[in-house]
């Protein structure tokens, strides 16, 4: 299979479409099958974004859509409704449902309704190697002859097997209907199903979703069969008389003891050892008072693997043999060859310059540091490490109005606060978003950032980064607690699947290293070159040192910095990162002392959001909030660092 153009199209007009619960390897499948050619926008009239991409399959371009991970199709929230209506309106040709092996049930529940629909599906039993490790199996004939779908064992993290799902559009066989309700319910969905219209989706279906009370779908009653909603609604009470229980509920409970009788006749469970090392581990991890050992330990080798060496060695060899040895030179002597001075030659290698400034910052400062992050991030990932540190923080969290699952999006901040604040959506309330939206903001450091920090830190004490990371998390967990006093609304509840522990792969791990690493050079480098230039019209203009000197009351007086360093504080809200790269080059040429870099870095991680995290803010949580936010957290910022430079003085602390 390989991959198309790059802009999604389809054949005829007709798009396959990527269905399947939240988490189950969907995305990764689009992205095998799409490769690097897909579009991501909002769907029309909500926030959810929708993925489109185009394949290759039998030679023919294939328009591919990734829709939202759900558990239903009969929506309960607008990730849901999104994947119903593109099922319901799109010109779909075929459906690829990625299942999760270990959880058939949860899938299967899905399944149903997609049958339910008429439409071509192939199902993708993908994950299933972690369903061999549980001792799991299933017997994919026996599924494959009882729904009358084609079914492809896959591992999506692998590629394994996905090679042969260019059948999903292909497969055209109309699936098996196994599902059959009470008579009083089937005489009501054929009631409704003679006043529909002929639609994308089979009018069973629809009948079905009216008769389960399906609010939703009035839009597309009234524009479709107008004048007939209080028909229908007359049809769905008569039916509602016959039972004590909601139609919906009793609808919903055919469909599980359907799914029941398929798994217990397609899977079966091996019972595996309790004594593998892995588990062992994994218990552990979770545990409230073995699990904090645990993670001091993962967090001792994330600063000796991205501080130490990643910061350290890996910055040094690329900074100083690599630019200043080679580039920087070489670049000075050919600008110089050309334009020995003036504006241009300082533009390009001057102390603001691009070479000299924007792409050894982002070069040979950030990208050896968010390298060696990648790495041990996807490590993380993999291992299975990650919702166990969710389930261990469950009970710290509830302090603050969230649960464990709030973890997720604040570790995800470690690679990109943007982004994790876009997956803040999968928390259930308004008032776990907002909180943690504003934590994000507020106090966890992106990859870039943590990594210079980390570096920095690792040039001065471990009592230093002990100094800096006490501060911040103690602030964001007082401003959480405060948070979650002030706004209205309970927290959720806590549910999250556990997957098993495992060893990553290392082809796994380089590949997902670098895709982030090519994100960051895209991302990042034009925004170093935007804030180079930047500094380089202040300082030609003269404004920098008036920026400095109106700056100095605050950054001298009550920060205790220099006054060099409030360029870094300008430039760190184009991008954090490069004004800790600011406060990194000002360490290194003995222009910090061990307290100013502590200061410094606690202020600087405080700091206001960058501008594209501070864009997503108001696209999820609109305008208001998302000032509201920023203009709370830059004076708490400054006020947070000076009080910690005030209690340094007081006790004399050195580190």
């Amino acid at each position: 299979m390989n991959h198309g153009g790059a802009k999604a199209q389809s054949i005829d007009g007709e798009w396959l479409v990527l269905v399947g619960n939240p988490n189950v390897g969907k995305s990764v499948i689009f992205g095998a099958l799409t490769g690097r050619y897909a579009t991501v926008s909002n769907y029309p009239g909500t926030t959810v974004e929708v993925s489109r991409g185009t394949a290759r399959i039998g030679g023919k371009k294939q328009g591919i859509i990734d829709s939202p991970g759900v558990n239903s199709l009969v929506p309960m929230s607008e990730d849901e409704k999104v994947t119903r209506d593109i099922l319901l309106n799109e010109n779909v040709g075929s459906v690829l449902q990625v299942m999760d092996s270990k959880n058939l049930r949860r899938s299967l529940l899905i399944t149903l309704q997609l049958v339910e629909m008429g439409l071509p599906i192939t199902l993708a039993l993908n994950m299933y190697d972690e369903a061999g490790e549980r001792g799991i199996s299933v017997d994919i004939e026996s599924l494959s002859k009882t729904l009358g779908l084609n079914v492809v064992p896959t591992i999506a993290t692998q590629r394994w097997n996905l090679d042969k799902l260019s059948d999903a559009f292909h497969h055209r066989s109309k699936p098996n209907s196994v599902i059959k309700y009470p008579e009083f319910i089937e005489d009501g969905i054929r009631r409704i199903e003679a006043l529909l219209p002929s639609a994308r989706i089979s009018a069973r279906s629809i009948a079905i979703m009216l008769l389960s009370g399906d609010p939703t779908l009035s839009g597309w009653v009234e524009k479709n069969i107008p004048g007939k909603a209080a028909d229908i609604e007359d049809i769905r009470s008569g039916v509602q008389t016959r039972f004590k229980e909601p139609v919906g509920y009793i609808i919903n409970r055919v469909r599980l003891k359907t799914v029941d009788a398929i798994v217990s006749d397609v899977v079966s469970q091996e019972k595996l050892g309790k004594s593998k090392l892995s588990t062992v581990i994994g218990s552990l991890s979770m545990h409230p008072v073995w699990g904090v050992p645990i993670l001091l330990a993962v967090l001792f080798l994330m600063y000796e693997f991205v501080g130490v060496l990643g910061a350290g060695v890996s910055v040094d060899f690329f900074e100083t043999t690599i630019f200043e040895g080679f580039v920087n030179p070489w670049a000075e002597r050919v600008v110089g060859y050309v334009f020995p001075s003036g504006l241009i030659h300082d533009l390009i290698v001057g102390q603001y310059g691009i070479v000299t400034m924007a792409f050894t910052y982002a070069i040979a400062i950030i990208l050896p540091i968010v390298g060696f992050f990648f790495i041990f991030f996807s490590f993380l990932e993999d291992s299975g490490y990650l919702p166990r540190l969710a389930v261990m923080v469950d009970r710290i969290f509830k302090l603050m109005g969230l649960n464990g699952k709030a973890v997720l999006p604040m570790v995800l901040g470690l690679g990109c606060d943007t982004m994790a604040t876009m997956t803040t959506r999968i928390l259930e309330t308004k008032k776990e978003r907002i909180i943690v939206t504003l934590l994000l903001a507020l106090g966890v450091p992106c990859s870039a950032q943590l990594g210079v920090i980390l570096g920095m830190l690792g040039a001065v004490s471990l009592s230093a980064t002990l100094w800096w990371a006490g501060v911040v998390i103690g602030v964001m967990f007082i401003v959480g607690l405060l948070a979650s006093k002030v706004l209205p609304g309970e927290a959720s509840d806590f549910i999250l699947e556990i997957p098993p522990m495992r060893m990553p792969q290392i082809s796994n791990i380089v590949l997902k290293t670098l895709v982030r690493v090519e994100w960051y050079l895209k991302e990042a480098v034009p925004l170093f070159i935007l804030g180079t230039l930047f500094l380089f019209t202040l300082d030609k203009t003269h404004a920098l040192k008036y920026l400095e000197a109106a700056g100095s009351p605050i950054i001298v007086n009550f920060l205790n910095l220099p006054v060099e360093s409030t360029q870094a504080f300008i430039v760190g809200f184009l991008r954090r990162d490069y004004g800790a790269a600011g406060l990194f080059a000002l360490q290194k040429n003995g222009l910090l002392t061990p307290v100013q870099t502590v200061v410094s870095l606690v202020t600087m991680t405080l700091f206001v959001p960058c501008i594209a995290n501070l864009l997503m803010m108001i696209k999820e949580r609109g305008l208001k909030a998302a000032l509201l936010m920023t203009l709370f957290i830059f004076p708490f910022a400054v006020l947070v660092g000076g009080v910690l430079n005030f209690i340094f003085k007081i006790l004399s602390i050195t580190l």
